[in-house]
Parts: structure tokens; C-alpha cells; sequence
């Protein structure tokens, strides 16, 4: 074992090696329809959020089925973001960008034209298997971009994560307010259909295929583990986290990812190379990018439910729908904003320290929404200084992925670096629903999350964001962005 660990830690990394990349002679076009695909993507995911309560009318089914519209989306996007970036290092990051933007459009499709649950679930399934389109359009821009542009670009489809969600829970609101919720389907169908095109026209595939064998027993372990790991953090509001499927999932999914790692240490073409994994720097990304996670989906169910509570709660604003999605609408197009400024950071101050400065900004924000929230303003305000803080760490989260992993395996690591942001959005749901369900105020019959409960979800996000700053800040220092290095020579 120690040998083994030796030669991992002794491989060459995206700063080292050095692999010419196609000359691309539209870069800007390139990059656009990336972005469209991942915004696309983003948007999908959180898009069905505020028209929730009304589906099992217009459905006709109960309130549990149509959480599986929201569930069965995660599981599987747990299962294709890791499976499709290996994939993609084996085969082609184009290829397989592709094959997930044309599920994107295909699930959405399906979505938009039927009303019945099953369907619509199995649209939603289909669904998921785009989300891998993101860290594939990171991975494939590092390869691709001249050296001087690269950064940003990756800057900016990382930050598309957040940028989609704040977009379209808006728009969500707004549709279902006034007009039929499958006009949200047939937006991210049209969407995915016009980034596939393009991808197809003009974005050339990536240099260092590895090729080799699927590693089939890898990915059964691996989504089996997945599985059992998100569902329970999905189903704790319904479950609760003292019940027997929910103790028992989680054992279970401890049990399959240990077999796991255990197994891909004795395989020759490791689905998941457990090895690199164990590397510092990447240990302490990942970590900081569960907190952000973690921080970035808390503002989500923290915001917009808030300012739309009654005033008589003694903290709400009785807001609309759509005025409670559009207070996150600020920070959305501030994590845009500030994207190229990550870019810029990293440049002159590293990665890390940029990583840092993010957590440190979500922090304050969250400080913010504890201290001074009287006002509807406030709110957004505090809103939209935690998007700042999140734009900046996820703008800079590639570039310590990418300088630490080898070209042949970048797409694999930043579908993992993406798992773990899921991975905290999810433990951010689980427990700011608990959080929210035990701390309550009774107003006209009906109990609602109380202002100490959501302060105290608060003080949890400010906790978990400090924590990554420390960790950022305890990865090792590069003098250059591996990221403007690796993979990608100027035009």
C-alpha cells in the first residue's frame, strides 16, 4: 500500500504535463455554447421548486409522487456526473458532453408534452443524466481555450451552477403563477436542443483519450453507494433521520463505498482512481466544495420561503412567489459578474487563497442575514453578498482540480469535484429541513419554521463556510494557475 501511494502522489499532475490542444479559431463561440448547455443544465434542476404545491392538483396524483420529480433527478445525476467524466477521459469529453446535453433536451421533451406522473418521472430521470454536461464543459474548455482565456471560461461554467438556479426559480415562480408549468420543460428542451447544435458545429473534441476498458464492477459499486447515500438525504423530511431506511441506507452506502475504493485499488483502470483522490490539495477541495454546497442551497431554501412568510411570523414580508425567487436574482448574476474576477484572483494569488476569500465573503453574508434583516432590501442585500462570496469559490474550484490532476483524468475529478457540491446541497436540505420542521411559530393554525430556526440554519452556513476558508487556505500554494498552464496553448 505504501508503495502505491508513493507512485500516486509522485504522477504527474495538470501542471506537469503539457498536451497540445486543437486551435480553435472562435473560441468565444465555443465557450457560449458551453455556457448555454450549462446554464441550461443549472436552471433544470431547481426549476421545478416553487411549482410543487401545485402539481398534485394539476397532476392528479399525491404530494409524495411528485417529489419524485425533485428525487429521482438527484439519484441519478448522483450516479452520471462521476460515471460520464470517466467516460469522457476514456473516450471522448466531447462525445460524452454531448450524450448528456441530448438527455437534457430528450428528458425536458418528454416533459413538456405529457401530464402524467409516471412519464413525467421517467422524463425527469432522463433529465438528470445532462448534469454531467457541466464539469464535462470545464474539463473540455481547459483543453480546448488559448492559455489566456482559459481561466475565465472555466471560471464561468463553474459559476453557472449557481447563475442557473437563481434564473430560474424567478422564472419558476412567475410561470406558475400565470401560465402552465410545462412552458418550463419546453425552455430547457429548446435550450438543451441549441447548445447540442452548437457543441456539434463548433466545438472540436479534447486531446488525451486514455481509452481502455470500462471498469463495470466500479460503476455498479459506485452507483449502488451513491444511491444509498443520497436517497435518505433526500427523503428526511418525510423519513426523519432516527428511522430504520434511513440508518440503514446510509450504513449500507458506508458499507458499498468502502467495497468500492477497496476494489478499485486492485483494478488496473480504476472507473474512480481512489489513488489521486487521496492527495492532499484535492482532499481539501472537496471538502471546501461539500461546504459550499452546503452554504449555496441553504441560501436557497433560506431566502425566498423567508421573505414569503407572513409578516405576523415576526420575520416574513408576505411576498409573492415570484418576488421570493427574484431576491436571489442579485446574487445569481453577481456569481456571473464575479466570475471573471475569480479568474483574475487566481491568477495573481492562487486558487487557494481565492477559494478562501470566497468562503469568507459567504460567511459574513450569513452573518449579515443573522444581524439585519428588517427590511425586504436587507434580505436581498445579505442574499446577494452570499452569491458573491459563492461565485468566487466556484469560479476557483477547477483551477485547484485541474492543477492537480492528471490531463487524463481531469473530466473524471471534476465530475467528483461536482458530486461533493451535490453531495452538500443535499445534507443542506436534510438538515435545514429538520432544523426548520423542529424550530416552528403557530399562526392561524398552521406551523411555520420560526425566526430562531432559521437563524440557527444561518449561524450553520456561517460555521460550514468558515471551515472552508481554513481549508482552502491549508492546500498547497502554485505560483501559476495550473489551470491557464494545463492543456492549453495560446491561439
Amino acid at each position: 500500500m505504501a508503495d502505491l501511494s508513493t507512485a500516486a502522489t509522485s504522477r504527474p499532475t495538470g501542471a506537469e504535463l503539457h498536451t497540445p490542444a486543437p486551435s480553435l479559431a472562435r473560441p468565444t463561440l465555443v465557450l457560449l455554447v458551453v455556457g448555454l448547455g450549462a446554464l441550461m443544465v443549472s436552471m433544470s434542476q431547481g426549476i421545478l421548486v416553487p411549482v410543487l404545491p401545485i402539481l398534485p392538483a394539476e397532476l392528479g396524483t399525491t404530494a409524495s409522487n411528485v417529489e419524485w420529480l425533485l428525487t429521482s433527478t438527484l439519484l441519478v445525476a448522483a450516479v452520471a456526473v462521476p460515471l460520464f467524466g470517466r467516460l469522457g477521459d476514456m473516450f471522448g469529453k466531447r462525445r460524452m458532453l454531448l450524450i448528456a446535453l441530448a438527455a437534457l433536451a430528450a428528458g425536458s421533451l418528454i416533459d413538456a408534452v405529457t401530464s402524467n406522473i409516471a412519464l413525467l418521472i421517467i422524463g425527469r430521470v432522463v433529465q438528470g443524466l445532462g448534469t454531467a454536461a457541466i464539469p464535462l464543459g470545464i474539463s473540455l474548455l481547459a483543453s480546448l481555450l488559448p492559455r489566456e482565456r482559459a481561466g475565465t471560461g472555466i471560471a464561468m461554467i463553474s459559476a453557472m451552477m449557481g447563475v442557473g438556479a437563481a434564473l430560474g426559480l424567478p422564472m419558476a415562480g412567475l410561470i406558475a403563477d400565470h401560465a402552465d408549468f410545462h412552458i418550463l420543460f419546453w425552455v430547457t428542451g429548446i435550450g438543451g436542443v441549441l447548445a447540442f447544435a452548437g457543441v456539434l458545429a463548433v466545438v472540436p473534441e479534447a486531446p488525451n483519450r486514455t481509452g481502455g476498458r470500462v471498469d463495470l464492477v466500479g460503476a455498479l459499486l459506485l452507483s449502488a453507494g451513491l444511491t444509498a447515500l443520497m436517497l435518505p438525504l433526500a427523503e428526511t423530511a418525510n423519513w426523519g433521520w432516527g428511522s430504520a431506511r434511513v440508518i440503514g441506507l446510509l450504513a449500507l452506502a458506508v458499507v458499498l463505498l468502502v467495497a468500492l475504493y477497496r476494489f478499485e485499488l486492485r483494478t488496473r483502470e480504476p472507473l474512480v482512481d481512489v489513488l489521486s483522490l487521496r492527495r492532499r490539495p484535492l482532499i481539501l477541495t472537496n471538502l471546501a466544495s461539500v461546504l459550499f454546497g452546503f452554504a449555496l442551497f441553504a441560501s436557497m431554501i433560506g431566502t425566498a420561503s423567508y421573505v414569503q412568510a407572513p409578516e405576523a411570523s415576526g420575520y416574513g414580508f408576505g411576498s409573492s412567489m415570484v418576488v421570493g425567487g427574484l431576491t436571489l436574482l442579485p446574487g445569481g448574476l453577481c456569481m456571473l459578474f464575479f466570475a471573471p474576477v475569480s479568474a483574475r484572483l487566481v491568477a495573481l494569488h492562487g486558487a487557494g487563497r481565492t477559494l478562501a476569500l470566497g468562503a469568507v465573503i459567504v460567511a459574513l453574508g450569513w452573518a449579515m442575514r443573522i444581524a439585519v434583516a428588517g427590511a425586504l432590501w436587507q434580505v436581498i442585500l445579505g442574499a446577494t453578498v452570499i452569491g458573491v462570496g459563492t461565485g468566487i469559490g466556484y469560479a476557483a474550484m477547477p483551477s485547484l482540480i485541474n492543477a492537480h490532476t492528471p490531463p487524463s483524468e481531469i473530466a473524471a475529478a471534476n465530475g467528483l469535484n461536482t458530486l461533493f457540491r451535490a453531495i452538500g446541497s443535499s445534507l443542506a436540505s436534510a438538515v435545514g429541513g429538520a432544523i426548520l420542521v423542529a424550530e416552528t411559530v403557530s399562526l392561524g393554525g398552521h406551523e411555520l419554521p420560526s425566526l430562531t430556526g432559521y437563524r440557527e440554519l444561518f449561524a450553520i452556513c456561517a460555521v460550514a463556510a468558515a471551515l472552508a476558508a481554513i481549508a482552502a487556505l491549508a492546500i498547497p500554494h502554485q505560483r501559476r494557475p495550473a489551470v491557464l498552464e494545463a492543456d492549453a496553448t495560446p491561439a
